[in-house]
């Protein structure tokens, strides 16, 4: 990433990080994927029980491997037969991974989900929620740019990739369908946290997710 682009990620994380501050939640900043793992370790104690939503993120920044070879009870939904019972987990789990599918400059969080168990979860259950999120992720102060790109950026690349038949894999932009594919069934507007201590929000200076 250039030294330019990078200065002003470096000053919009600044914003962002303040106005997480300001709705309870604690944001970080890191200048390469691997400082990101860095700090996500150091806020995961070591015998937690981890797991999480489909965080592309969280694989990119090295993170998922990390928990998976090092001393945590990480629960790996795609590696067990009872997808429910793991999914469940979630809600007791000592700390939930996500990412993000939009946020604004001043730390409100937008996410989509399918099935609703990565957004009930961010919502309610874990003890301590961490997002990965690459500056790509960063809209304007506008609540409705950052619905925009989780709709018509995020969400069509996904049902991409997981290869549904939805009308945005075919377009490329939220048709605002009600296909039986569709991954757009809940959206969840995380404004602020009643709980001290309990979302923290790693911003790194790279593209990540969709």
């Amino acid at each position: 990433m250039s030294e330019i682009i990078s200065k002003r990620n470096a000053l919009l994380a600044e914003t962002v990080i303040k106005g997480l501050k300001s709705r309870n939640m604690t944001g970080w900043y890191a200048e390469t994927r691997e400082e990101a793992l860095a700090k996500a370790l150091e806020l995961i104690p070591e015998g937690s029980s981890v797991t999480m939503g489909g965080a592309v993120s969280a694989h990119e920044i090295g993170l998922v491997q990390a928990l998976k070879e090092g001393n945590y009870r990480f629960i790996d939904r795609d590696a067990v037969a009872d997808k429910r019972a793991a999914m469940l987990a979630a809600y007791d789990a000592d700390v939930f991974l996500s990412g993000v599918n939009a946020m604004t400059s001043d730390g409100i969080l937008v996410n989509i989900d399918g099935n609703a168990n990565r957004v009930s979860a961010i919502a309610q259950g874990p003890r301590k929620v961490i997002f990965i999120a690459g500056m790509n992720k960063v809209c304007g102060a506008d609540l409705d740019g950052a619905m925009k790109r989780a709709r018509n950026v995020a969400a069509p690349v996904n049902a991409q990739r997981f290869g549904l038949s939805t009308p945005c894999t075919k377009t490329g932009t939220c048709m605002d369908c009600k296909s039986p594919d569709t991954i757009c069934c809940q959206f969840l507007i995380t404004r602020f946290s009643r709980h001290a201590d309990r979302i923290h929000v790693i911003l790194v200076n790279d593209n990540l997710g969709f």
